[in-house]
């Protein structure tokens, strides 16, 4: 069956959707974008139908710029975003509860006495990031009606009438039984969530329906987690290898093999992709601002927008002592304190645009730093070399300042739209079964690497001090 797949990533700010042919690469490319609302109190939230519509428009801008037949869909998801909705008529029932929202902190604080349970049960900490504590705050404070889930399976019965959700993105709700990869009876329980009618788990590349709205019948075949998704486009398929993307926030992703890992070093232990009913395993560790802390400073006046961070940080040799903890919504990995804000310290009189610009790459390249850390405490070693995608890439300054904090090469991924190309392999792979992994992924090359410029002492030096702000944000706030 070989042919072009049509493969969508709905994302936080907008939806992506490519037709990707085996022989030719990406042939047509669609975007739509999407406003999530920022409340005050950390309350993210989305229209469900703009989701929906914007996955309907960017699949039929692709395909109407490929102007050719697809055998087969791919989708891919935001992850923790969460809906209620009306099973029968497909109707939203609430908002969308997206991933940064931070409303089901009264959720986990009762569950507090349990989350040492949970973590070893699920391989996730007790954080309102993560799907669970959202579905609990709708049935409590929302509606008792219809079913409430991740997006990825709303998303799907109104593409094809199918009530599914992969188990990568299952392995994000804090539900999921990590070493047995389905629905764990207890977890359900201690939400208060025993009673409700869940999506049935499948592989991330299978057979699962067939949908009509981009015109023809297409058969859907690949489901992932967006960030799942770029770990397999990044060509990293066995231990050794990480990944990190920049997107609205920073993820770096490491794997960790065909069983999971139960490490203490505060990173999330989960389900990187099922295919023939075998597992595999990754850690993963957040950064909760990466992009939205640039459109933070451009909303703020100090630059235009991301492609002005080269020219600006070009400015002034160094931060002249500026240190910028982006906490703007909370530090995740390894830190799990949602509650914080971030900090900007060292100012002067002489602080200008630059010095600011270059405070927040060091502080997303020192957080991605410390996460890389802990990866290779938990796997046992450290990992050669940092495979990263995303909209910021582009930005020489992140990408130099996060080699120097790192002391380890970081190689600038070839693919611009590493999530969609992942999940179009996952689709290829459940449309094609015959087809090896490594048959259905793209090839992978850098475009880029970028090598350490500063000694290791420096750069030690450099992450004491972002290390030392972030202690005396645990230190003067409350958990």
């Amino acid at each position: 069956m070989t042919g072009p797949v049509l493969a969508v990533d709905q994302g936080t700010s907008g939806t992506k959707a490519l037709v990707v042919c085996p022989e030719r690469g990406v042939i047509g490319a669609g975007f739509a974008e999407v406003r999530p609302r920022h409340l005050p109190g950390g309350l993210v939230e989305v229209d469900p139908e703009e989701l929906y519509a914007s996955v309907v428009d960017a699949g039929h801008r692709a395909l109407a710029e490929a102007c050719e037949p697809v055998v087969a869909l791919g989708l891919a998801n935001q992850g923790e975003t969460v809906l209620a909705w009306d099973p029968d008529t497909g109707r939203p029932l609430t908002e969308a509860l997206v991933w940064q929202d931070r409303r089901a902190e009264s959720v986990c604080e009762e569950l507090a006495p349990y989350a040492d349970e949970l973590r070893e049960l699920t391989g996730l900490p007790l954080d309102p990031y993560f799907a669970a504590p959202k579905m609990a705050w709708i049935r409590c404070h929302r509606t008792r009606e219809g079913v409430v889930t991740t997006t990825d399976a709303w998303l799907v019965h109104r593409l094809t009438g199918a009530y599914v959700t992969d188990a990568a993105t299952a392995g994000r709700t804090q539900l999921l039984d990590l070493d047995r990869a389905r629905w764990s009876p207890r977890a359900l329980d201690l939400y208060g969530l025993a009673d409700e009618r869940l999506p049935k788990v499948v592989d991330n590349a299978q057979h699962i329906a067939v949908t009509k709205e981009f015109g023809p019948e297409i058969p859907l075949t690949g489901l992932a987690v967006d960030q799942q998704a770029a770990l397999l486009a990044q060509r990293i398929t066995a231990p050794g290898g990480a990944k990190c993307t920049y997107g609205t926030g920073a993820f770096l992703l490491a794997h960790t093999g065909d069983t999971p890992s139960h490490g203490t070093s505060g990173l999330v232990s989960c389900v990187a992709w099922r295919l023939g009913g075998e597992a595999s395993y990754c850690l993963d560790g957040q950064v909760y601002t990466a992009a939205s802390a640039v459109r933070w400073l451009a909303d703020l006046g100090i630059i235009k927008g991301a492609a002005d961070l080269d020219a600006v940080g070009a400015t002034v040799p160094d931060s002249a002592g500026v240190t910028f903890v982006p906490a703007l919504a909370g530090l995740a990995a390894p830190w799990w304190r949602g509650d914080l804000r971030g900090s900007l310290t060292g100012l002067g009189l002489d602080t200008g645009p630059g010095h600011i610009v270059r405070a927040l790459c060091e502080g997303i390249a020192a957080q991605v730093a410390e996460l890389a850390d802990a990866a290779g405490t938990d796997l046992g070693a450290p990992f050669t070399a940092l495979r990263v995608d995303g909209g910021l890439t582009r930005s020489t300054l992140l990408m130099q300042t996060q080699a120097d904090l790192l002391q380890r090469p970081v190689e600038v991924s070839a693919l611009p739209d590493a999530t969609a190309l992942g999940v179009g392999a996952l689709a290829r792979l459940g449309a094609e079964p015959d087809l090896t992994v490594a048959e259905a992924l793209p090839d992978w090359k850098p475009a880029a690497v970028y090598e350490p410029r500063i000694t290791p002492d420096e750069a030690a030096e450099r992450r004491a001090g972002f290390r030392t702000e972030v202690a005396a944000l645990l230190d003067r706030t409350p958990v």
